[in-house]
């Protein structure tokens, strides 16, 4: 497979002229483009590298029941690598390269975790760990746009963390004053973070260039899952006890719409063009489809999947026989997206130009939090 991939780069130059040209490249695109577009240009910068007709992606997978983390190969649906993480592993986060994972380490019920995973892609092996401590429960996670820190919420601490991936210290820490700081992520500029907050059923928002905290919105009872519609900047937050979804002015910050979701709508993911933001629920098993720019439920996609088992797992038997769809992953190209079925170990694929499953894939127990990455496991 290397000697064809070798002879493909010969068409357009020499094999490491090529990988120079790709990393150059990245480093470029991380200071110039919004996220959304350059994960599309190093997806094209590693095509360049390893040729014409190979598909170069992973989808990097917390498996939250067994500690690890898994790199699916998605030409081929298999997993190229799996490595111990901390106990507990719940969200991924992607550096703007592709060439890095970020894990969260929540911990289990009864004592937290306190340290995050870093993980080399195209490495397929463990970077670092990183002790937080005394921050504890770390869980939503998001790289800033300079690709040397992060955004971590801190559970336990009512707190939004500010990491420094590379000296592996927390360099700031801000308080949401809120219960059970869930989920993170940042406006299109980056100039903002949002938090959802599951106990106070409530969204914080910050000015990250001032570290102060601009706003705290109630939206509704659980409030967790997190979106930012590209283009419009719209925060969709799933709010899971009240079934609904809460859709919110990023200029005036107040509810401009509440939307019926159910049943225990867990997380939100919205496709690259911002036309349709998907929202995973629990509960029923299935994914809810918005037209964001209508604000309407367009369709519900079945997601069928194996037989569910709650033993050692986290919602144990809260949900009976559903297979818990939880993590969302949308491809950059708007093509695709994963659910990850934290009940039936299982990753459902779906299809977003006909809006249907159209395959399932495996990685490891409870899988959960997901991130994708142009960046193939094996790459230079």
């Amino acid at each position: 497979m290397r000697e064809r991939r070798i002879e493909r780069v010969g068409e357009i130059g020499d094999w490491k002229l090529a990988a120079q040209v790709a990393r150059v490249a990245r480093v470029a695109l991380v200071a110039l483009v919004p996220r959304v577009v350059r994960v599309a240009l190093v997806a094209a910068t590693v095509f360049v590298a390893l040729g014409p007709g190979v598909l170069a992606e992973t989808l990097v997978v917390a498996n939250k029941a067994e500690a690890t983390v898994s790199l699916v190969d998605l030409a081929t649906g298999t997993v190229r690598a799996t490595l111990p993480t901390g106990v507990g592993p719940h969200e991924v986060a992607i550096s703007p390269d592709g060439r890095t994972a970020l894990v969260t380490n929540y911990g289990q019920r009864g004592e937290g975790g306190s340290t995050l995973s870093l993980i080399d892609v195209p490495g397929a092996k463990s970077i670092r760990t990183i002790e937080l401590a005394p921050y504890r429960r770390p869980h939503g996670a998001v790289f800033l746009p300079d690709g040397r820190r992060a955004l971590v919420t801190a559970e336990a601490n009512h707190a939004l963390l500010i990491v420094d991936l590379e000296k592996g210290v927390v360099e700031r820490a801000l308080v949401t004053g809120a219960e059970v700081s869930h989920m993170v992520d940042l406006s299109p500029d980056g100039a903002r973070a949002y938090v959802t907050n599951i106990g106070s059923g409530s969204l914080t928002v910050f000015d990250l260039e001032q570290g102060e905290r601009v706003a705290e919105i109630q939206t509704g009872k659980g409030a967790e899952g997190l979106a930012v519609r590209p283009g419009s900047g719209e925060i969709w937050v799933t709010n899971r006890a009240d079934d609904t979804v809460s859709v919110i002015d990023p200029t005036s910050l107040r509810p401009v719409a509440t939307l019926s979701a159910p049943k225990f709508p867990i997380r939100a993911k919205p496709t690259p063009d911002g036309r349709a933001v998907l929202v995973s629920c629990a509960e029923s098993g299935d994914l809810a489809w918005f037209d964001a720019e209508a604000r309407t439920l367009a369709r519900r996609v079945p997601l069928p999947t194996g037989e569910a088992t709650s033993e050692g797992k986290l919602f144990g038997d809260q949900f009976g026989k559903s297979s818990i769809p939880i993590g969302i992953v949308v491809a950059p190209d708007g093509k695709r997206a994963w659910v990850a079925h934290a009940g039936s170990d299982a990753i459902s694929v779906i299809d977003l130009g006909t809006g249907a499953k159209s395959g399932e894939l495996r990685a490891g127990r409870e899988p959960d939090g997901m991130g994708y990455s142009p960046v193939p496991v094996g790459a230079p």
